[in-house]
């Protein structure tokens, strides 16, 4: 255990189920022999899909966490979850905020979520804002409440004619205080360049066994799609978190195998990646760049996956000396961070690895082409892109098998 950066509050808790089921309030779910499962049905719930215009009625079952104090005065809350949704299944996640012993927020939808798009449309629910709080697609905003800690609902949901139910695998918050600058709402996280941020000051590090350790990492460029597919968020220029996804899946030998991917007519140059951005994109905000859709992506295919805040790439150095590449997403303007030299309001980047000097070595996917991916760029230029664009936010995404690093005191991870 290390002590963290005063100056940085993060915290990170999860629940694994079947394990963890007893720890919260049960209604209508049980454990099931791989995670949390809808058995008697608490409720029905009629639902309008208001991407289609289709209403149904589903079978309902909750449940509902702990309050979870994190020991600060949060501003931020991000949460992620790893599920099965079957054909006629889909699952609904909410958070509220709490100060000691009271809720100080309602609760707020974080999203709706299902494994494809035959049930309802998957989507984040805008418009949620009031004198406590805002929701930002998938992350809760504090705007004028106290939230020293949180709590989470999730709800699975299957239509009563489905062959098989949903199953809730993890369920997770990370939580940050409000000590940075730039945005990361997903409206400024498409993947295409479009527009400047100011840098905060970088944040220096200790050298890690990370140093000189670069992972094998195969590249993929989103660019290489910019001609094919327009739908699910215009297409290849925009599709950086997806193409990243579908590179640390394919570093772990987890892909989808290609007759899940066969649908993708014409092929294209490489139909995962446009596999991928269907299957994590938001019908409310028109963007593949969800960051907790796109984790859920990565836990369709037998891997853990996570959405979290790292404080330094000193951190981010524990990740890559433990065998794990980091997505990780920035924000920059052109000649903030020589090597990359564009402009975005936000970008999802692999980091793959370390020089021996402690520059990272990315596997950036706006590329032209393949061979382009691969790029060094400086420490603490990239540091400052990277902390001040998402304020540390990674997508942790790796087999069980691969243990994580030891997390620091304050834990967030």
């Amino acid at each position: 255990m290390t002590a963290v950066d005063p100056g940085r509050d993060v915290t990170y808790h999860r629940f694994r189920f079947p394990a963890d089921l007893h720890l919260g309030a049960a209604d209508g779910v049980a454990a099931g022999p791989d995670g949390l499962v809808l058995a008697a049905p608490a409720g029905r719930v009629e639902h309008t899909d208001p991407h289609s215009g289709d209403t149904a009625g589903y079978d309902a079952a909750t449940w509902t966490s702990p309050v979870v104090p994190v020991g600060f005065a949060a501003a931020e809350l991000v949460p992620s979850w790893t599920a099965d949704a079957p054909p006629g299944c889909w699952l609904r996640v909410e958070l509220r905020g709490w100060a000691g012993e009271t809720a100080t927020t309602g609760w707020y939808e974080l999203g709706r979520w299902a494994a494809d798009d035959t049930t309802i449309h998957r989507s984040s629910v805008p418009g949620q804002a009031d004198g406590a709080a805002r929701v930002a697609a998938d992350t809760l905003l504090v705007t004028g409440a106290t939230v020293t800690g949180w709590q989470v609902r999730v709800t699975l949901l299957r239509r009563p004619d489905a062959p098989a139910g949903p199953v809730l695998r993890t369920l997770g918050v990370v939580a940050s205080a409000g000590d940075r600058t730039g945005s990361g709402t997903p409206a400024t996280r498409a993947g295409a360049p479009d527009g400047p941020v100011a840098p905060p000051a970088p944040r220096s590090g200790a050298a890690g066994d990370a140093r000189g350790r670069v992972l094998d990492v195969p590249r993929y460029a989103q660019r290489l799609h910019a001609g094919g597919e327009t739908r699910w968020g215009g297409g290849g220029d925009s599709w950086c978190s997806p193409t990243c996804v579908s590179m640390v899946l394919d570093f772990w030998g987890a892909g989808p195998t290609p007759d899940r991917y066969a649908w993708v007519a014409p092929p294209g140059p490489r139909p995962v990646v446009v596999h991928a951005a269907r299957h994590c994109y938001d019908h409310a905000y028109a963007g593949a760049g969800n960051w907790s859709f796109n984790t859920a992506y990565a836990g369709l295919h037998g891997v853990d996956a996570f959405v979290t805040r790292l404080r330094s790439l000193a951190e981010a150095e524990r990740f890559v000396a433990a065998g794990i590449p980091l997505i990780v997403s920035a924000a920059f303007s052109r000649g903030q961070v020589p090597g990359l030299d564009y402009d975005t309001r936000g970008h999802l980047i692999v980091l793959a690895g370390f020089t021996a000097d402690g520059d990272p070595v990315l596997n950036d996917p706006y590329a032209p082409d393949d061979e382009g991916v691969r790029r060094t760029v400086p420490r603490a230029a990239f540091e400052a892109a990277w902390q001040g664009g998402s304020g540390g936010v990674v997508y942790v995404v790796r087999p069980d098998s691969v243990p994580l690093p030891p997390a620091p005191a304050q834990a967030n991870w």
